[in-house]
């Protein structure tokens, strides 16, 4: 039994264990729920082709018993290193990682442009509301209104496209030469009139910034007391600012959309990569060795110079039935030892194994729920490590750390997600009754008394009871059990009797 298995089975409501008699007369826990009926077949046969007693038995509760749900829950394999069957195996495996480690390392590599990407939207965007802050300010008397956002524009150009100190023309350089000490005032408290510069339409544009150019003419020509060399080097800074503040609004912009559409290209990238590595991580976790046959109780049975190989098969099938609740479910766990041995097949002259030796095969049967059923597909489920949930998990986690940015960015490029398609509930209005508090406590006395009491109301809806188990009480309950018990004892006896008689063994 795998250690800790106890608890996974009360995790998921298994309340006993089965505990059966692996080796005569020694009883041990299986790590199985208890089972209502088990049998174990025990078979080896040396020039026999074993892989014949999987396919039976699954025919035999399809076809002869009508069981129509089957789920293959386990399906592993090991092999002993110097067997040729190794090799070849081997060589399937590793064709399948280097594929797969292209295609993460190129997951890889978008994800870290992925954050490159959304950096720079966040600061394009940060940039952009500085313009928009400028451009949607209300018409006033002061014109105070975003003011630091103008400023920060006019720091912006001064220090990047002029060069600040460093450059002899710049404003601040031609503030250092006498007469010119108040330009740098001037030119951050003179403000044209460009509001609604990011609604103008691109045939009105050339209009809009001539009426721009021809304010800062006007505000220069109305000032009084200054020299008229400091106003039109003032006339001149404003102008070349103002035309820069335009059209870098316009290429800002622009490259906003164009790196959001580049963001889901890239994003969708990513999602088609994942689809495409998928594949191969099933393979990949279907051709590597089992650590739980190579190091568990059955490592003895596994020597590295024989050509020996183990290999265990877990199928859940269970009858399915439309109105019931409860389903007869029989469990065939197949053990396999066998002695491979590399034929070569017509298509592609390619070798493949075929086994010979010994199976262990174990029916358990059970009457189990829907519920019941699920709960012990997850509890297999979590006993092994998925790489495809390692992979997502990894790839979300990366998502997650850009925050709802990421998301908001994709949606604005008109990138849809699942929860977008669900529908919003609607949000209940408050009443204007007075009444409504002592009408909703009477309502609930009366669901009370329906629901114990067993009173149908004037709707004629069930009691709660009836409703939390499909409409059935539970004689109808019970019956349908015990019908399913039988169902489930004749079918998992005759198919393991079937077996027995028709390949020559003793039955009785």
């Amino acid at each position: 039994m795998a250690e800790g298995q106890g608890n996974l089975l009360g995790k998921y409501n298994f309340k006993q264990e089965e505990e059966a008699e692996l080796v005569s007369g020694v009883k041990e826990k299986t790590g199985y729920p208890a089972p209502i009926h088990r049998y174990r077949i025990v078979v080896e046969a040396v020039h026999a082709y074993i892989e014949e007693a999987y396919f039976w038995t699954l025919d035999e509760l399809e076809m002869g018993w009508s069981f129509n749900k089957f789920d293959k829950l386990t399906d592993i394999h090991a092999a002993s290193e110097q067997s040729a069957f190794f090799g070849v195996s081997e060589q399937r495996l590793g064709l399948q990682q280097d594929k797969a480690s292209q295609y993460l390392k190129g997951i890889s590599e978008m994800l870290k442009a992925l954050f490159q990407i959304v950096r720079e939207l966040r600061i394009i965007d940060e940039r952009l509301g500085y313009y928009r802050h400028t451009f949607g300010r209300k018409e006033t008397e002061n014109d105070a209104e975003a003011i630091g956002s103008d400023i920060t524009l006019k720091g912006v150009w001064v220090d990047q496209v002029e060069g600040g100190t460093k450059n002899a023309a710049s404003v601040y350089g031609l503030a250092q030469t006498v007469g010119f000490s108040v330009l740098p005032d001037l030119f951050f408290r003179i403000r044209a009139s460009d509001r609604g510069a990011d609604k103008v339409k691109p045939e009105e544009y050339d209009s809009f910034v001539q009426r721009v150019i021809e304010d800062v003419s006007n505000k220069i020509d109305k000032m009084e007391g200054f020299n008229e060399k400091v106003k039109e080097v003032v006339k001149r800074k404003l102008t070349q600012f103002y035309m820069w503040k335009m059209r870098t609004y316009k290429e800002l912009d622009a490259r906003r959309n164009f790196t959001i559409k580049y963001l889901r290209q890239h994003y969708d990238t990513i999602k088609l990569y994942m689809g495409w590595v998928k594949p191969y991580l099933r393979n990949i976790m279907k051709l590597q060795m089992a650590e739980k046959l190579l190091r568990g109780e059955r490592a003895r049975e596994l020597v590295t110079a024989f050509e020996g190989s183990l290999i265990e098969v877990e199928v859940l099938s269970y009858k399915r039935r439309e109105g019931r609740k409860f389903h007869p479910v029989v469990l065939v766990n197949i053990f396999y030892r066998t002695s491979p041995s590399l034929v070569y097949m017509q298509e592609g002259y390619q070798r493949g194994p075929s086994h010979t030796g010994k199976f262990d095969m174990t029916l358990r049967g059970y009457v189990w729920s829907d519920e019941q059923i699920e709960n012990y597909k997850r509890m297999k489920e979590e006993e092994d490590m998925h790489m495809l949930s390692m992979v997502d998990e990894s790839i979300k986690a990366s998502m997650d750390a850009l925050g709802d940015e990421l998301k908001n960015y994709l949606k604005e490029a008109k990138e849809k997600f699942p929860e977008d398609d669900q529908p919003r509930k609607e949000e209940r209005k408050p009443s204007q009754n007075p009444l409504e508090p002592f009408l909703g406590v009477l309502g609930g006395l009366k669901e009370i008394v329906t629901a114990f009491g067993g009173i149908k109301g004037p709707d004629n809806k069930p009691n709660l009871k009836k409703r939390l188990t499909g409409g059935k009480s539970d004689v109808e309950l019970v019956l349908e059990q015990e019908e399913a018990r039988t169902d489930l004892k004749r079918s998992i006896y005759q198919t393991y009797k079937n077996y027995k008689k028709l390949h020559g063994m003793v039955t009785w």
